[in-house]
């Protein structure tokens, strides 16, 4: 089964044990708008991709699904 963009963010959340607000807070985004993403809701931009690769130390290949590889990066 293939994860959309919203499933890897919050697998990748739960993995952390972080709530929506605890993971907006840490990338400068609200709950409503982690909510959404998570959802499929919102299309995030291109800043937002970034600030949540740096985050959980992965690839924009990855949670774009270019790469289905979960590797996290130093």
């Amino acid at each position: 089964m293939k994860l959309t963009f919203g499933q890897k963010i919050k697998n990748l959340r739960e993995d952390l044990e972080l709530n929506q607000t605890e993971l907006g807070r840490a990338v400068n985004m609200t709950q409503r708008k982690i909510s959404y993403i998570e959802c499929n809701k919102y299309e995030p931009s291109i800043q937002d991709i970034i600030a949540l690769c740096n985050f959980f130390k992965v690839s924009s290949d990855y949670l774009l699904g270019i790469n289905k590889e979960y590797k996290y990066y130093d």
